[in-house]
């Protein structure tokens, strides 16, 4: 047996002795697995609304913008996936930086990933209103109010995520299929109507400014965030030190291909249409037109706003064991460890992810700001914080092997990568940000991020005080 399989068995052992968290181990299968992480990504949401921005940056060079955030994912992936044969925890990218790194990492892993899938969440939530909006405008000319939509999607959301996690993937997994099956529908009928087609602009990058592949990029990256989050199942899942990396490689190299297929094909769709593709509120539906059958477009719109709603519940599903692994490494209040004897999912961690959503995105309502603009600002939060999470367990992945005796140049130098890929993201990521609104989100990170090192540091500070008065009691207590 190999030194890696020993190692493997072995914390995989103490994971299943130890860290089960009073979930229901092993109930999710591999297809269930990687629906959570595709759900998370919403791949039907990406072509109707990211694809369009990435295009009004990028233009002829959009499908090679995403081939470029799926080798940066895949790399991303790479890191995670070592991380996963060797530890399966609800706490995901948190517990492997928490085991491996000062806690000065961990805990801004920690954070930053909470932040990351509550602001996903808070930004399709958005997404949803917005679609929401599309859809009745065209059958009843009524936008509905915003607060009473956001609070259904997060509301049903939280009580899916709360009442079964397998359900919860099994839902996912069949709203996602349907979505991505009517897109690749539309997209065989506009070759079947207009032909196969080879565009040589796109395949030239004509018109294609260097300078502004890099903000596209980072909208293109936006497109992938969640794409790990199968790891947050941690035991949940059947088998999963083999079932979680598999799941995460899969899904990006799965979604990348699927992202790639739907720029080339949306930039070549508009050829010759009176109005450009970033301009469009519903491209696909467009498209649809051109191919002869509308009711599809209308169809994509519907599954469009499905599956921002699973989108929300994955977000909600993976924030809550985040939230869960937190309150267990100390960093949270014991609350968020308990589970529901009966259901086995975390009650009050799901509560306080879907609650946290749902204030976010109505904050934003009751200051008129519109659902794809919540999508836009809240997506552009959740990038930092995916960045970080991302950039540590690329940091950290050398040290843990070393510490394993498995030392890789290999694994090494692709850490080092990926590391250097994720700073250039970041840097692309605030130069791209013109106007002030965006301007001040990096500082919004910041101090959030600042704000979760004080509840960590008070939250020690507390816990020592604790221990000195235990053993003062102890010390004054008479002798036996």
């Amino acid at each position: 047996m190999t030194q890696q399989a020993t190692t493997a068995q072995t914390v995989c052992a103490n994971e299943e002795a130890t860290r089960n968290y009073g979930l229901r181990a092993g109930v999710l299968g591999p297809v269930e697995t990687l629906a959570q992480s595709v759900s998370a990504v919403a791949p039907s949401t990406s072509p109707s609304l990211t694809i369009p921005l990435v295009f009004a940056l990028a233009g002829n060079a959009t499908w090679f913008v995403y081939l470029l955030a799926t080798a940066a994912t895949f790399l991303v992936g790479f890191c995670v996936s070592r991380f996963a044969r060797l530890s399966a925890s609800p706490g995901s990218l948190y517990t492997y930086t928490a085991n491996t790194l000062p806690a000065v990492f961990s805990v801004t892993a920690a954070w930053g990933l909470l932040l990351a899938y509550l602001a996903t969440g808070a930004s399709v939530a958005g997404g949803a209103v917005y679609y929401a909006g599309v859809l009745l405008q065209q059958f009843f000319h009524w936008a509905p109010p915003a607060i009473p939509t956001l609070a259904v999607v997060c509301g049903v959301a939280g009580w899916i995520a709360h009442r079964d996690i397998k359900l919860s993937a099994e839902l996912m997994l069949w709203i996602e299929v349907a979505s991505v099956s009517l897109i690749l529908t539309v997209l065989l009928a506009l070759v079947y109507h207009f032909g196969l087609q080879f565009d040589r602009d796109q395949f030239t990058l004509k018109g294609a400014h260097f300078l502004s592949l890099g903000p596209a990029l980072v909208l293109a990256m936006f497109s992938f965030v969640g794409f790990e989050s199968a790891t947050t199942l941690g035991v949940e899942a059947r088998n999963p030190l083999r079932t979680i990396p598999r799941a995460v490689l899969q899904c990006a190299l799965m979604i990348g291909g699927f992202f790639m297929l739907c720029a080339y094909s949306e930039v070549l769709g508009f050829r010759g249409e009176s109005g450009t593709l970033s301009e469009t509120t519903s491209p696909l539906h467009i498209l649809a037109a051109r191919a002869g059958i509308s009711p599809l477009g209308v169809a994509i719109d519907l599954g469009t706003f499905i599956s921002m709603c699973a989108c929300v519940l994955a977000c909600s599903t993976a924030a809550a064991r985040v939230l869960m692994r937190m309150a267990h490494g100390r960093l949270l209040p014991p609350l968020f460890e308990r589970t529901s004897p009966r259901h086995g999912t975390p009650t009050a961690a799901v509560v306080v992810s879907a609650g946290l959503m749902l204030a976010g995105t109505t904050a934003m309502a009751l200051r008129n700001v519109t659902g794809s603009d919540m999508y836009d600002l809240f997506g552009s939060l959740s990038v930092f914080g995916f960045l970080t999470a991302y950039a540590l367990v690329a940091v950290a992945l050398p040290f843990a092997r070393s510490a394993r005796g498995q030392h890789s140049y290999a694994v090494a130098v692709t850490s080092v990568v990926t590391v250097v890929v994720l700073i250039l993201i970041t840097i692309f990521d605030l130069r791209s940000s013109a106007d002030p609104t965006h301007a001040r989100i990096p500082y919004v990170y910041l101090v959030y991020i600042a704000g979760g090192f004080g509840v960590y540091l008070l939250r020690r500070r507390q816990t020592a005080l604790t221990a000195d008065q235990a053993v003062t009691a102890e010390s004054r207590s008479p002798a036996e």
